[in-house]
């Protein structure tokens, strides 16, 4: 399973905006975003227009760090929103909030995507009542996703949801369950649903550079 190594703060740095890759970090002073720290590199300094091209890129760039993917995942759901009828660029983004990392995530069940990711492929959730290590899997509505109900599984999620700072999205319901936290899909997300913190992207550059 590839995944990226880079140090996390080094890609917000070079973003310049929080990509919330570290969790609680992310929320408080060490933030390096909110030291106001320069772009990664000798040249970091350096402020040099961007060119039209340059603008795209970086915000693809932006959207597969804030949502973990590498190119060959990214240009697999760019293919696979293209074949809907509707606007690719808001079925890109409903795509990518249907990962099952994603969706753990903004259960609640992790403070962070690739802690999600790390959980999901280490076995920890249940998917429909079965165990699901893949983390790109594309959830379903009706989906119900579950922590596994042993102590090592129901310890990493009850933390998660002790320290969570984000909200549940509409299209998620955290189901009362006594014995594991759980959830459902209650619909496929729309771009209203999109996480907040990265609201501002600006899809359509995306599907501009994704055609070339």
């Amino acid at each position: 399973m590839a995944r990226n190594t880079d140090p996390v703060c080094k890609m917000c740095r070079r973003e310049q905006m929080k990509l919330y890759l570290k969790g609680e970090r992310c929320f408080g002073p060490k933030c390096p975003i909110e030291r106001e720290a320069l772009p990664p590199g000798m040249h970091g300094a350096r402020r040099s227009k961007q060119s039209e091209y340059g603008i795209r890129l970086r915000e693809k760039q932006k959207l597969k760090r804030f949502y973990g993917v590498l190119e060959a995942q990214f240009r697999r759901y760019y293919r696979l929103a293209t074949r809907s009828p509707e606007n690719t660029g808001e079925q890109l983004l409903s795509i990518l909030e249907r990962r099952l990392d994603n969706v753990v995530h903004r259960l609640g069940f992790a403070p962070c995507r690739g802690s999600a990711r790390q959980m999901v492929a280490h076995g920890h959730v249940l998917v429909n009542g079965r165990k699901c290590d893949i983390p790109s899997m594309l959830v379903r509505p009706g989906d119900v996703v579950k922590v596994k109900a042993r102590e090592g599984s129901l310890k990493l999620a009850r933390e998660a949801l002790q320290r969570t700072l984000v909200r549940v999205p509409d299209f998620l319901e955290v189901v009362n369950n006594a014995e594991a936290p759980e959830g459902r899909m209650t619909r496929v997300p729309g771009r209203p649903d999109v996480d907040e913190r990265i609201n501002e992207i600006r899809e359509q550059l995306i599907i501009e550079i994704a055609t070339r």
